[in-house]
């Protein structure tokens, strides 16, 4: 019995040292967290005030620039990165009121900063490009351009993205990226835009019945432009045929419709006139082989 009582002895005395270091860590903790409610009730009201404050800005800036007449693409922009920008201030003053060090608050800052640089390279290009589209203004929102290839109406420009809606109602997100390094062919700048069209006749038709049937149909229309005046010149003699070229202004809202207009009539024209569009043609030639 002796014997039992002393190889328990350690046993109990080690649980008992265990059980007193974790109620100390426990009783320590808990005076910890009794000391900082103050401060974490703190740092919660100012963090939904500062969430309300945020939201109340964004709205005054927004409204100010609206007052303005600003783009609305780039009052968009700019809220967004305020916005932002007042989220991490926010930030550094609650983790200020949890007693986090200053130094230590501007070296994750740091650290994030370029952990997010290096990891979303071309987020910020796109982010400084957005920059470069806004301040230099190559179009605005509802205009037309023409952007990388994509021809269509710019809805908005985002902090990432430029969004366009082409003709055919699909909408394409363009990296600002590359929208500032890309050809940028801005159709709504100007009020009129110039159509330009060739009609090929064969050699066999009357070129000077055909300028001025092209000339007649173009002074009877009023929505085509009659300053800068219209150029209808002969322009290449191809293998088959003899070229035309028809340059004409219009109003940029006009575009398209002159255009097919203007191919589906001067076509008529020519054949009630009997001026010849000509079309590739191919001979056949079949040799008879006399069996030998």
């Amino acid at each position: 019995m002796d014997m039992e009582t002393t190889q328990a002895d350690p046993v109990a005395s080690a649980f008992q040292e265990q059980a007193d270091k974790t109620s100390s860590f426990l009783t320590a903790a808990g005076d910890k967290f009794v000391k900082a409610i103050p401060s974490l009730i703190t740092a919660a009201i100012i963090l939904v005030l500062g969430l309300l404050l945020v939201k109340l800005v964004s709205l005054v800036v927004s409204k100010t620039m609206r007052r303005s007449n600003v783009n609305e693409a780039a009052r968009s922009f700019l809220v967004s990165f305020i916005r932002i920008v007042l989220y991490l201030v926010l930030a550094a003053i609650v983790l200020s009121l949890l007693k986090v060090p200053m130094s230590s608050i501007v070296t994750i800052f740091g650290a994030v900063g370029l952990a997010i640089s290096l990891a979303l390279q071309n987020c910020l290009s796109n982010l400084a490009g957005g920059f470069i589209i806004l301040f230099s203004k190559p179009f605005s929102a509802g205009d037309l351009v023409e952007v990388d290839g994509t021809v269509g109406t710019v809805r908005s420009i985002s902090i990432l993205y430029t969004q366009l809606q082409t003709f055919d109602s699909k909408t394409v997100f363009i990296p600002n990226g590359k929208v500032s390094d890309a050809k940028i062919i801005n159709y709504t700048d100007t009020p009129s835009r110039r159509i330009e069209l060739t009609f090929d006749i064969s050699y066999d038709s009357d070129y000077s019945v055909a300028r001025a049937l092209i000339l007649t149909y173009i002074s009877e229309n009023s929505r085509i432009m009659k300053s800068p005046e219209p150029i209808v010149r002969m322009s290449a003699h191809k293998s088959s045929s003899v070229a035309i070229d028809v340059f004409v202004w219009v109003r940029n809202e006009d575009y398209l419709d002159i255009r097919y207009s203007l191919i589906e009539a001067i076509k008529e024209t020519f054949d009630s006139h009997g001026i010849r569009i000509p079309y590739d043609q191919l001979d056949v030639h079949i040799k008879d082989r006399k069996e030998s």
